[in-house]
């Protein structure tokens, strides 16, 4: 088939890794559905693609990842306009910050109902046009915090724990049918993910665990401040989208993978002592 012939969906394609895999994959030829709750939010996106020249292979679509309705017209749209979707990238999602004691359960409903039930939903809904095509791509943007869970972070944390699950499981069910599920996982990038997690950090005023948040909350300032251009993730999962025989996971960014192999390889007590070090400043001198 004709590169020009393939169809892409994206979500949370307004910003962050969303928008730079929608513009790297219209750089490699593919018609991309960049989807959005609020077509309102996606000017920085077409300015982004008329630098790039690719404009024209952009389609906006209003969806919603927690909306049934508008993933069940997103889908209807895709079949009826282009007649199949080669690729979905399920990216759209966010951050709760906090302590579990003090992260109210509402909070922790909607982080798995748009990182963990959209991914589900949005997945569910390709798979009937890519197996009556007889293939295609599903890339879950999962994250570093879908192996390794950092204290602050548990919603954030137990949601994309879920979609490694998730995606292990579905990826079984779906290759007899040459659909092909990939996990990204990416570490700390230059995206405003963290930033709205850092604004919107739950904590009470006499929180007993002030001094750790404090410590986290720093930790992460400092990983987010020396972290490596999103467009790195953009560039694997346009690569991804092209390759016959991808693995299951993809750890990317800088330390990930020699964090995962700590985890691996390293007695429990010792690689939490050594998040512990991290965490209070001590790693390292």
């Amino acid at each position: 088939m004709a590169m020009a012939d393939k169809t892409a969906l994206v979500t949370g394609a307004s910003s962050g890794f969303g928008l730079r895999i929608s513009i790297a994959l219209a750089l490699r030829g593919y018609r991309v559905m960049a989807a959005m709750r609020d077509l309102g939010r996606g000017d920085e996106l077409l300015r982004e693609a008329e630098r790039a020249g690719v404009a024209s292979r952009l389609d906006p679509v209003r969806l919603d990842v927690t909306d049934a309705e508008s993933i069940e017209a997103a889908m209807a749209h895709a079949a009826r306009r282009y007649g199949r979707l080669d690729v979905l990238v399920n990216n759209a999602g966010f951050a709760v910050g906090g302590f579990a004691e003090e992260v109210p359960m509402d909070d922790w409903r909607a982080q798995m109902e748009t990182n963990f039930f959209g991914v589900v939903a949005m997945s569910r809904a390709a798979i009937p046009l890519m197996r009556k095509q007889g293939g295609g791509t599903i890339i879950q943007l999962s994250s570093v915090s879908g192996r390794i869970a950092f204290p602050g972070y548990g919603a954030y944390a137990a949601s994309k724990f879920a979609v490694e699950g998730f995606s292990e499981s579905l990826r079984h069910e779906l290759a007899p049918h040459g659909i092909r599920v990939v996990l990204v996982e990416p570490g700390a990038y230059r995206t405003a993910i963290w930033d709205k997690g850092f604004s919107d950090i739950r904590s009470r005023p006499d929180s007993p665990y002030r001094k750790m948040l404090e410590a986290v909350l720093e930790y992460s300032r400092r990983a987010a401040a020396t972290s490596k251009d999103p467009r790195e993730v953009a560039e694997l999962v346009a690569r991804l989208a092209e390759c016959r025989a991808p693995r299951l996971r993809y750890a990317v960014g800088r330390g990930t993978k020699l964090t995962l192999f700590g985890k691996a390889a390293l007695p429990w007590r010792w690689f939490e002592a050594i998040i512990q070090r991290t965490l209070s400043g001590k790693a390292g001198g």
